[in-house]
């Protein structure tokens, strides 16, 4: 691919505003003779003045080089030039060498070092993010003009949009996940490629893809429209088949980017999805657990009844009350009034809320054994119904009459 020359620099600000703990980096790497600049999101960021501190910097230093220069390293990935040096307080800032693909498999890639700026700004994935600024210099190196696109509102391929996705499906949903972000458009022949390369995101990781399915509904002006991409481009198909479509308006009126609930929200099995998507053993019972109780709601004029949802509920009452929302704001509404009042009043919701205990159903002669669990749980039954009967005196007298019925 030939590189083009540098874009005017007058498109650009005089300076970024850099760290002193990255300057003091870029100084010391610029000092034993290696030419270094910042690149990534951070540049990205800043030209769209939205706030990002987080400065990488590439270097014509080997992740050897750097590792000897700086006392203080972690190689987060020197096979792919990466180190982080950590600053004064211990902070990492990754420093990664100037490098091209030799061999990719659409998952991953072999590089090699010893190549320029520009060629490493030419194996980036979108113009918006292949702009680089020396730190010291206060310069600027454009070579496809990610400036003129930031201006734009476009994301764009490097060079040829299907080799840039065969290099890495992830990129595919990378796309998708900048555009959403900052309500640009997709170029059209970047989309066209998007699409015609879609199969090969069935060779991803789960967790990679997992990474771009949460990270694009966090950061998404409209959630909605991620959905609304991923099926237009096959990602829904391949790896989200339980997403309901018709559901993701909805995500706009959620009061918090909870990645796991949203996709709870808008799937038909949220377990079934979120273990595809290899996501955490706690995050997928809590799908399974909304997904349990999300059609069984209660009667919000009816104390009883949301005492015993909410027992039944338990840890996922907060979830299902945000989902109520979600749904129908109004129902919702008194649905989290009513559980707000419930809690108020201090209501018992669990075996851990009986002011008697397995302990002093034994004292009273009830053996132990499953049994006194059955009994346990069905006084919990009586206290639900009734808060006011949850003393001593009430529960202990009720266990002994249970206790006392004939087994079947």
């Amino acid at each position: 691919m030939s590189i083009p020359k540098p874009g005017p620099a007058a498109a650009f600000p005089p300076a970024l505003p850099i760290p002193e703990e990255v300057l003091a980096i870029a100084r010391q790497l610029e000092a034993a003779g290696f030419e270094t600049w910042c690149v990534g999101g951070a540049v990205r960021d800043n030209l769209l003045q939205r706030e990002n501190k987080d400065f990488d910097l590439a270097t014509a230093a080997t992740p050897g080089d750097v590792q000897r220069i700086f006392s203080h390293t972690v190689p987060l990935g020197v096979e792919h030039g990466t180190v982080a040096v950590l600053d004064r307080h211990r902070r990492p800032h990754e420093v990664t060498t100037f490098r091209r693909d030799v061999k990719t498999d659409g998952r991953h890639a072999v590089v090699e070092f010893g190549v320029s700026l520009d060629e490493d700004l030419a194996r980036r994935d979108f113009t918006i993010n292949a702009i680089a600024h020396h730190p010291l210099r206060h310069e600027w190196r454009d070579p496809f003009d990610g400036r003129g696109d930031l201006g734009k509102g476009i994301v764009r391929a490097v060079g040829e949009p299907e080799r840039r996705f065969r290099e890495d499906y992830l990129r595919i949903l990378r796309a998708i996940r900048f555009s959403t972000r900052f309500g640009f458009a997709i170029e059209a022949a970047t989309w066209a490629a998007a699409r015609a390369e879609s199969p090969g995101l069935q060779h991803l990781s789960a967790e990679r893809v997992r990474g771009e399915w949460f990270g694009a509904l966090v950061s998404a002006e409209r959630p909605a429209d991620v959905v609304k991409r991923w099926g237009e481009v096959g990602a829904l198909e391949r790896w989200l088949p339980e997403i309901d479509e018709t559901r993701s308006e909805g995500l706009d009126r959620f009061p918090t980017r909870d990645p796991v609930l949203m996709t709870a929200y808008l799937s038909r099995d949220p377990a079934a999805t979120l273990t595809r998507l290899r996501a955490a053993n706690a995050e997928t019972e809590r799908g399974r657990r909304v997904a349990a109780h999300r059609d069984r709601w209660p009667d919000p004029a009816r104390d009883g009844d949301v005492r015993r949802w909410m027992s039944s509920a338990f840890a996922s009452v907060d979830d299902l009350v945000i989902l109520a929302a979600v749904s129908d704001p109004t129902a919702g509404a008194r649905l989290g009034d009513a559980v707000t009042r419930v809690r108020a009043a201090g209501a018992p919701l669990s075996l851990g809320d009986l002011v008697v205990t397995g302990r002093d159903l034994q004292d009273i002669g009830v053996p132990a054994g499953p049994g006194l669990g059955v009994i346990l749980r069905r006084l919990l039954g009586v206290v639900l119904a009734d808060p006011a009967r949850n003393t001593k005196e009430h529960l202990l007298e009720a266990a002994k009459a249970l206790a006392a019925e004939p087994r079947t």
